[in-house]
């Protein structure tokens, strides 16, 4: 039986196969069956968290960090890699509105939660890319997410071209995949609709 995040986590930092060119080449355009199935979908909620600032300036693709306690919902149910569905920013700080409408909207997502081998890191975290050009950061803004499905595991690479390939494919992946009608409704979720917190 795979272990959990949650479960890897307490033996240590893991070690991470090294992807190669054969991997590739096999990688699916679509993945996951027609619907969502358990543990599917997984809600997270959290206030965005400063990281290492790695995601937009080394890699292209910036990254928002939700908060330790955030991830458990995750973490305690599904393995270490890279995850895709629906992710919401709020546009509010400190009762403000602060974004634009237009940021404040439902988008599709790709999450990576792990440890980063390639950048080695000592810690579990999740990190969202949410598929739309942010005006600003948001930093302090809370975030909501629905988790539909599991891309591939967590792995390390040889080169940071070859680990920047690998997320832009993950995009492609995750469009593909969101685009089913089954996992497209829930970018109406009910979730996305209130201010609340949801249930977890």
């Amino acid at each position: 039986m795979t272990k959990t995040a949650a479960e890897v986590a307490e033996e240590g930092v893991p070690s991470a196969p090294v992807r190669d060119n054969s991997f590739r080449q096999s990688r699916p355009s679509v993945v996951g069956p027609d619907a969502p199935e358990p543990p599917f979908p997984i809600v997270l909620t959290g206030v965005v968290q400063r990281g290492f600032g790695r995601g937009g300036k080394d890699l292209g693709c910036p990254t928002a960090n939700l908060p330790d306690e955030s991830i458990s919902p995750m973490s305690s149910v599904t393995q270490p890699g890279v995850y895709y569905g629906y992710a919401q920013v709020s546009r509010e700080k400190d009762g403000k509105a602060v974004l634009p409408e237009e940021d404040g909207q439902v988008f599709p997502m790709v999450m990576s939660l792990g440890w980063n081998p390639f950048y080695k890191n000592q810690k579990l975290t999740a990190e969202i890319h949410i598929m739309h050009d942010f005006k600003s950061d948001f930093y302090g803004h809370e975030m909501k997410a629905i988790v539909l499905g599991y891309i591939r595991p967590e792995l390390d690479y040889v080169s940071r071209e070859a680990l920047i390939e690998d997320i832009e494919t993950d995009k492609r992946v995750a469009l593909s995949s969101l685009a089913r009608p089954a996992y497209e409704r829930f970018k109406e979720d009910p979730l996305f609709k209130t201010s609340a917190h949801p249930r977890l």
